[in-house]
């Protein structure tokens, strides 16, 4: 029985992206607020794709009335992958399903990855050839260079001030009293 999930409660996701990107410090992270308003989105939506296991923080979910939701900056990045996407017209249940074939698809280089889509339907693609193919055979109408927003998640960051983390008080407790 105790390995049953309850019912909006998501399990941690694995990372999305890993090459080029810090290790998790699992006792740091960006605020919900912090992390909504750097991906350029709105707090609610920031909720409701966490509750809906879309975009699970990575740092640490909220458990309760009160408790903090902690995203990580790979959070944060398909936060804003995700808003592009809908700005697009993908719908949210296609977007779900692009996001799970990234994860799978076990990213090498993010710089050179280009999310493509014909409005319906999502492509990853890893090199300017499979672009030029997609475009070719008319199913590429817009893309979205994955390095580019990368960048810009870190130019929001730096510019919202998010530079300083927030550390888990209860965690910080813990070492102080493991110390002592």
């Amino acid at each position: 029985m105790a390995d049953e999930q309850q019912p909006g409660v998501f399990p941690p996701q694995d990372v999305l992206f890993t090459d080029g990107l810090p290790d998790l410090d699992r006792d740091r992270g960006y605020r919900g607020a912090v992390a909504a308003n750097a991906a350029g989105i709105s707090y609610r939506q920031l909720d409701y794709w966490a509750r809906t296991g879309l975009v699970v923080p990575a740092i640490r979910s909220a458990h309760g009335s009160g408790s903090q939701r902690l995203y990580g900056f790979r959070d944060i990045l398909v936060l804003k992958l995700v808003k592009r996407l809908l700005d697009t017209g993908i719908s949210l249940q296609q977007i779900r399903v692009a996001v799970e074939q990234l994860r799978e698809a076990g990213i090498q280089d993010l710089t050179q990855i280009t999310l493509m889509s014909d409005g319906a339907s999502v492509y990853l693609c890893t090199s300017n050839d499979e672009v030029i193919d997609l475009v070719s055979q008319g199913q590429g109408v817009f893309g979205i260079a994955v390095g580019k927003v990368l960048r810009e998640v870190e130019d929001n960051l730096v510019t919202i001030g998010a530079t300083e983390t927030h550390v888990d008080e209860l965690a910080a407790r813990r070492a102080h009293r493991s110390a002592s």
